[in-house]
């Protein structure tokens, strides 16, 4: 689906239903987070037949609810870890300057050094030059700051036994528009794909899972997916899923919950800080959507994945870290305009969660469905290549080694400068409706060049430019476009995962109740 096609996935639900339950699929895959929209990705680019599912919205759960950072990882700098370090930057510049740049975007980082602090001057700036070192100085250079430097870039930098300040290169994003493309991207190369539609149980063949029952929980229906072979991506259900191929099946994950609150700030931030918390922990503070995301923790969770939120010991302890390195008049929490909690995947075992490794483990089940848990947005790509390597030994599956490499440069859909399609998007508009250069940056930030359908559908209908909210960039384009070309249904769908409306605090009672009517329409 390319810029400038039309297709309105809501009219298109009967319509995949039933090529869901046409033939048999060469994989299926259950879960649209990260983990299932990357092999989802990468399985169809590799000539595989493909569906996808999930029981709520694409990135429904904790894939949208992240750090928003596509990072080396500085603090891995701390354990020795610089292999891994350093493959981060290479997937991380390649997300920015070849697969996603109007997505992915370059922000400096801040590490405060405080007097009595866990980490001297002398060793953060060694650290940050070879944190920069490993990404072959691609950002430019680490290198400390004064602290009258660092508060320009910061504004609620605390200064009270301020020393100095290491700076260093990093990128963010919005998870949730970097799944919704990247399922566009699967869906391009031939996958059918369905949200919304929740496993009721497994098929069997001969004692192997061949497939899935399912109910699309919007129409109510019930229908029956058959494939080779299932691929359990569920996050933190995945257990739950394993337990319906096996009743016996012991615990191969723990959880580990990450919340986050939103800020509105008083004056802009051009560079984001990770606060040391102790030796080993940090807490973050991105600008993030014209707000200021902080974050987050890391505790043991063992309830229903569906029952995760922000509570207010949460509010407590973020707000706590955050004062370590921000001053008080910042942090009112008069300020915060959303909140948000995620589960963290991690291999079981024993000791904290804040030390647990975070890596990919895939493994096969006694019905001969694989089971994947754990990554981060980093290097979800890489994930889809483990996952694919993992189905060339399956012999049900016809996937040879003749097949391309998933790793190849494949642009997420939209892929233009940022910058250009804004101008674009300005100079193309109506003389005497001049599109707001607040809200051209906008969709050029979060749709690249399928910004321009958007435009289209303004200049077809100009009330659709209207802003949902007067004080978001956020319009009314944005929604009908979620609902006829990104698989939107439910008014969280469009206005916390579509667009910003949610995140900045927005989604009035009167803004909800349109976006339902649109929706419906």
């Amino acid at each position: 689906m390319t810029a400038g096609t039309q297709r309105d996935t809501t009219a298109l639900r009967p319509r995949t239903r039933e090529e869901l339950t046409r033939g048999t699929f060469d994989l299926l895959v259950i879960g649209g987070g990260i983990l299932g929209t990357s092999v989802a990705w990468t399985a169809t680019q590799a000539g595989l037949r493909v569906a996808m599912i999930d029981a709520g919205d694409f990135a429904g759960a904790t894939s949208s609810a992240s750090s928003k950072l596509v990072h080396g990882g500085l603090r891995y700098l701390q354990t020795g870890n610089v292999r891994l370090v350093a493959e981060n930057h290479r997937e991380r510049r390649s997300l920015a300057s070849d697969v996603a740049p109007h997505l992915v975007n370059h922000r400096p980082f801040l590490v405060p050094v405080y007097a009595g602090g866990p980490h001297g001057a002398a060793k953060m700036g060694a650290g940050v030059f070879l944190y920069s070192a490993l990404s072959a100085f691609g950002d430019g250079m680490g290198r400390l700051l004064s602290p009258k430097q660092a508060k320009r870039l910061a504004p609620g930098l605390r200064t009270d036994g301020l020393k100095s300040v290491a700076a260093y290169s990093d990128h963010q994003m919005n998870d949730s528009r970097m799944a919704v493309m990247t399922v566009r991207a699967a869906v391009d190369a031939g996958a059918v794909v369905l949200n919304h539609a929740e496993v009721r149980g497994l098929r069997t063949t001969g004692g192997r899972v061949t497939g899935a029952d399912v109910r699309d929980r919007i129409a109510g229906d019930e229908f029956g997916v058959d494939a080779r072979l299932v691929l359990n991506a569920t996050g933190p259900w995945v257990d739950h899923l394993r337990r319906m191929e096996d009743p016996d099946a012991a615990p191969s994950v723990r959880l580990s919950k990450g919340a986050h609150l939103v800020l509105r700030t008083p004056e802009p931030w051009r560079a984001a800080l990770t606060i040391p918390v102790d030796k080993y922990r940090v807490s973050f503070a991105i600008p993030w959507e014209g707000h200021l995301l902080l974050g987050t923790t890391d505790e043991a969770y063992e309830g229903d994945p569906a029952d995760v939120g922000v509570v207010s010991t949460d509010v407590d302890q973020i707000l706590s870290e955050a004062s370590l390195g921000i001053e008080p008049s910042y942090l009112d929490r008069d300020r915060m305009t959303y909140s948000f909690a995620g589960l963290r995947v991690l291999p079981g075992g024993p000791g904290d969660t804040s030390s647990a490794k975070r890596e990919t483990v895939v493994s096969q089940g006694r019905g001969g469905m694989l089971s994947v848990a754990g990554g981060k947005w980093t290097t979800y790509r890489h994930i889809g290549r483990t996952v694919l390597e993992e189905l060339r030994k399956v012999t049900a599956v016809p996937v040879g080694e003749d097949m391309a490499d998933p790793l190849r440069t494949v642009p997420l859909p939209g892929l233009a400068s940022p910058d250009a399609v804004a101008q674009r998007l300005i100079m193309d508009s109506e003389p005497g409706a001049r599109l707001d250069p607040l809200v051209a940056r906008h969709l050029a930030t979060h749709y690249g060049s399928l910004a321009l359908d958007l435009a289209a559908m303004i200049r077809d209908e100009p009330a659709l430019g209207e802003r949902v909210h007067p004080d978001g960039p956020d319009v009314w384009a944005q929604v009908v476009f979620a609902r006829d070309r990104e698989w939107a249904v439910t008014v969280d769908d469009a206005l916390r995962r579509r667009t910003t409306v949610t995140v900045r605090g927005l989604d009035t009672a009167e803004v909800r109740e349109r976006t339902e009517r649109l929706l419906a329409g």
